[in-house]
């Protein structure tokens, strides 16, 4: 969840919140500088720590796949790939911290922070829970609508994130639904089963429908659950 929206979105003002530009101006600053690597050029330290928030995400899918090609020591690759989210959701953390301390934030930075979340905390969960064992079709549905819904909490974030009632410092107080790194809870759930055994054909609950096209394990319905309440309006989660 971006932390750094709030200031990017501000437009009332001919500096935001931590220094930087308007919106309009850095609008202009992006479309006017065509120089090879100018966006790269652009990027500011918060943004390259959010970019280590998305490469944790990206490394957590890798690790599922080679799980599931069963490589040499695939069990460590399943370890590695939940232990790669956390560390996604400290980069997330310290982004913010960054670009508050340093007094910088950008446009860019507030579209990657978002990008690089889903990653790290909705599609690398799902690819961690197909790994362990949620390999039916109706599975794959159930994993499908919880990534959606991530999908569609952040970008509902960055486009209402300016109504949402701020404090006397500018920062919102609280978030629209859950945050989308409470995927992490699943995380840790899964993790646990990881520690226990509990993998493939022995999930907790097993399967119901079994042997039917409607075969699904129950389990998958904790992403659902994630999915419905990262989307609820009425759910008003304090910000720290």
């Amino acid at each position: 969840m971006s932390k750094r929206t709030h200031a990017a979105a501000s437009n009332g003002a001919t500096k935001d919140a931590v220094g930087e530009p308007n919106v309009e101006k850095q609008k202009q600053l992006l479309a006017e500088d065509t120089r090879h690597f100018s966006m790269i050029r652009m990027l500011h330290l918060a943004d390259l720590i959010t970019e280590l928030n998305g490469f944790c995400g990206v490394m957590s899918v890798f690790s599922s796949m080679r799980y599931c090609l069963g490589d040499a020591d695939a069990h460590g690759n399943l370890w590695a790939a939940l232990a790669f989210m956390p560390f996604g959701l400290f980069f997330d953390f310290m982004d913010g911290k960054v670009a508050r301390w340093r007094k910088k934030s950008s446009l860019m930075g507030q579209e990657l922070d978002s990008l690089a979340d889903l990653i790290s905390f909705g599609v690398s969960p799902a690819a961690a829970a197909f790994a362990i064992g949620l390999r039916t079709p109706v599975d794959h549905l159930l994993l499908t609508f919880f990534v959606l819904c991530g999908l569609t909490r952040l970008a509902r974030f960055n486009i209402t994130v300016a109504n949402v009632p701020k404090d006397e410092t500018g920062k919102s107080k609280y978030f629209e639904g859950t945050p989308i790194p409470t995927s992490l809870s699943i995380a840790a759930l899964m993790a646990y089963w990881v520690n226990q055994g509990w993998t493939l054909e022995n999930l907790p609950m097993g399967t119901w429908a079994t042997g039917t096209m409607f075969e699904f394990h129950p389990v998958a319905f904790l992403f659902v659950a994630s999915g419905v309440m990262m989307t609820s309006k009425s759910i008003h989660i304090p910000k720290p």
